[in-house]
């Protein structure tokens, strides 16, 4: 009994030091809540809850798979014509005169064999080459290229069907969407790197009144991937990479590519009609900066600012004026001068689109038809030039040309000038405005301009700009 007795205390004991635990250790412990003052809640920093991991599950395998067998190897050979240049080619082994300008990449867009590239990438050749991802080499005929935009459509005979990357709307790209560039850097085939979109309506630098839009991504982009694809997670096709930004030359972060929408459309032209087709709005514009912002005093800091409208163009037909301040472009924002030509560069001559602007404060929408670009304004000679007809080549004896439309200043060496066709600039033929806005967007800016040109009497002159 003694016994029983014991450990019944010995039990009646511990449940009281355990009672008395809890109650000393566990409910005199609060929690204390800064009173709801409003004094004190801007100190509190807003923080998501949220357990959503972006981009950690994105999957790359299905598109590389799509698109890896479209991108192609694209050799850029020259042929040397005459007797050796050297003892090298007496030797049966020798190239015979053939020496390999460049190489890039390439996308099959169709399965018969088009294949869109980039222009410096088969700039000069005399052969092209193409290798596909299976090793199998054929010979590449040139369809067409645009310099300016520097996209080239090539094609090639296959003897089977070829796997391609279908176009996608880069127009729906956005920024921060996941990409991968597909190519062959530095020689090395089939190379898939991933990134985002950094940036759209990119202009690597201001031309004048003629900026580029590329779309900017940090996916890794070295020589050899020129021409090569931008892709989205879908395997469908949003632009063609095209440049670096790098002072090794090397990839650093930067790299560009020409919009899909762009490419697209250069690409039919060029099957359709041989050349690119290039609608125009009708104005020269700027975008807008605080240097802008305070001569006008503007209360937007975003969108183009008008700054001339082209006599007889759709922008003058719909009523834009000086100094309106375009916002949007069908559903396209603008809020820079890059936002608007890089979605132009994307409609033909007679499409219609729906501009947005301000005038005095008050928004207004006016349907705009495209017109041809049939005129250029070479601001660093203070002209305008216009397509030249064939009666007025024949008029002037000039074999080739453009007409001197009107002079941009007063200061002109010569008022003869206007009237008369400008046939060579730098020593380069032209015979369109493509043709001289081509030339003096690649000039050298320090390099002086030679014009050579004919007279309403037909006399040939030659005149220097320093």
């Amino acid at each position: 009994m003694k016994k029983i007795a014991t450990l019944l205390f010995v039990s009646f004991l511990g449940g009281v030091l355990t009672l008395g635990s809890y109650k000393l250790f566990f409910e005199n412990e609060t929690v204390h809540f800064l009173p709801q003052n409003d004094t004190n809640q801007s100190s509190y920093i807003p923080v998501s809850n949220s357990n959503t991991t972006y981009g950690m599950n994105a999957d790359f395998t299905a598109a590389a798979e799509k698109t890896i067998h479209a991108v192609v190897h694209v050799k850029n050979v020259a042929v040397f014509k005459g007797g050796p240049r050297s003892i090298w080619e007496y030797y049966p082994y020798s190239n015979g005169g053939r020496a390999l300008q460049g190489a890039g990449s390439g996308v099959i867009i169709t399965p018969d064999g088009y294949i869109v590239t980039n222009n410096h990438v088969i700039d000069g050749a005399s052969e092209i080459e193409v290798t596909l991802n299976n090793n199998k080499t054929y010979k590449a005929e040139l369809i067409g290229r645009d310099p300016i935009s520097d996209i080239a459509l090539i094609k090639v005979d296959p003897d089977e069907e070829l796997e391609y990357i279908p176009f996608g709307n880069s127009d729906n790209t956005q920024i921060g969407e996941w990409v991968l560039a597909v190519g062959n850097p530095f020689n090395l085939k089939s190379t898939v790197t991933a990134g985002i979109i950094s940036a759209k309506a990119r202009d690597l630098n201001m031309r004048d009144n003629s900026p580029q839009s590329f779309i900017q991504t940090d996916a890794a982009i070295n020589p050899g991937n020129s021409g090569g694809a931008l892709v989205n997670i879908n395997g469908e096709l949003i632009g063609i990479n095209t440049a670096i930004s790098s002072p090794s030359g090397s990839y650093i972060g930067y790299a560009f590519a020409v919009p899909s929408n762009n490419a697209r459309k250069i690409v039919e032209d060029i099957m359709e009609f041989g050349d690119v087709q290039q609608g125009i709005l009708g104005i020269r514009g700027r975008s807008i900066n605080n240097d802008v912002i305070r001569q006008f005093d503007l209360n937007t800091s975003q969108g183009v600012m008008v700054a001339d409208v082209t006599p007889g163009s759709g922008a003058e037909k719909s009523g834009i004026r000086e100094r309106d301040i375009i916002k949007k472009i069908d559903d396209i924002e603008i809020n820079k001068f890059s936002d608007l030509t890089g979605y132009i560069n994307s409609k033909r001559p007679g499409d219609e689109v729906l501009v947005k602007l301000m005038r005095d404060g008050e928004e207004r929408e006016v349907n705009v038809k495209l017109s041809k670009l049939d005129t250029y304004q070479m601001v660093a000679l203070g002209l305008e030039v216009a397509n030249a007809t064939p009666e007025e080549l024949k008029a002037y004896k000039a074999p080739n040309g453009v007409r001197i439309n009107r002079m941009l200043v007063d200061d002109l060496p010569s008022a003869d000038l206007v009237g008369g066709i400008i046939s060579e600039i730098n020593g380069q033929k032209v015979s369109s405005v493509r043709e001289v806005e081509e030339i003096m967007q690649n000039r050298t800016r320090s390099n002086p301009i030679v014009i050579v040109f004919y007279t309403q009497k037909g006399e040939k002159q030659r005149m220097i700009w320093k």
